[in-house]
């Protein structure tokens, strides 16, 4: 017997009991200009080095308690854009920063994080944009229908794309797994998902991916890859990687900028 997740069919379909709106008409209580509406997205990071980056490198920013996390708003170049780290790894995480920063008003999200390689042509410091994101996270369950894979915007990962490729980072393209279970990860696993392409293990895109399909917002993920699990080896501080994420965070500001001159309302 078989027990595919989620355990009640069809739940991607049904209303929820919560809503994220909730938690935004809580927040107005205390903060009453608290909006996002009118930034051009955010980026959502998961190291605190990538935050501090991305504050150092774009000067004037405000910080909110709007969100469960570390919310940070930068004015650049007459742009309003938003970063957010400090919530934790993992698809779940990922997800309910995303609903309430949604519910906000934001329209269009990159997620920018470090990934482990399933391919030796793959060293620390390359960059990979996700074209696709395999769900075995558990999370996109709930969200979607029933499917290997969650999709991000055509259009935003294309100007994602060019902004990498316009700060000579040379990024590659494919599909990602995105797995909840970290320490479970197996040799039979990466052999599998790395013979049909893919190129990249994390633990958020797929999850981003299909919150940002829910809610009908635009999203796109790029990975600074840390290690490689097709030649498992002891992982370790590469400064190669420290420098594409610094890239990607650089890049998916641009792409998110981009993408509202090109479509201004979302």
């Amino acid at each position: 017997m078989t027990h595919p997740l989620p355990h009640h069919p069809g739940k991607h379909a049904l209303p929820a009991l919560g809503d994220p709106a909730d938690h935004a008409r809580h927040v107005r209580t205390r903060h009453p200009d608290a909006t996002l509406a009118g930034h051009d997205g955010v980026v959502l990071v998961y190291q605190d080095r990538a935050l501090a980056h991305a504050v150092a490198a774009y000067g004037g920013h405000r910080r909110t308690g709007w969100v469960r996390g570390n919310l940070r708003l930068i004015e650049r170049s007459g742009r309003r854009l938003a970063v957010c780290g400090g919530f934790g790894p993992g698809a779940p995480a990922a997800a309910l920063i995303l609903e309430q920063l949604v519910a906000l008003g934001i329209r269009r999200v990159v997620t920018v994080g470090t990934a482990a390689s399933l391919h030796t042509s793959l060293a620390p410091g390359n960059v990979v944009v996700c074209t696709r994101a395999l769900r075995d996270d558990g999370l996109s369950q709930h969200y979607l229908p029933p499917g290997p894979y969650a999709d991000p915007s055509p259009g935003l990962t294309r100007h994602l794309t060019s902004a990498l490729h316009a700060r000579d980072a040379d990024p590659r393209r494919g599909a990602g797994w995105t797995t909840s279970a970290v320490y479970r990860e197996t040799a039979a696993e990466v052999a599998r998902y790395g013979a049909l392409g893919i190129l990249t293990a994390d633990m958020e895109a797929a999850g981003v991916f299909a919150v940002a399909e829910h809610r009908g917002i635009d999203a796109a993920a790029v990975f600074a890859v840390a290690d490689c699990l097709a030649e498992r080896r002891p992982r370790r501080d590469h400064p190669r990687t420290e420098a594409a994420l610094h890239t990607a965070v650089e890049a998916a500001l641009a792409a998110l900028s981009a993408a509202a001159r090109e479509r201004p309302h979302g």
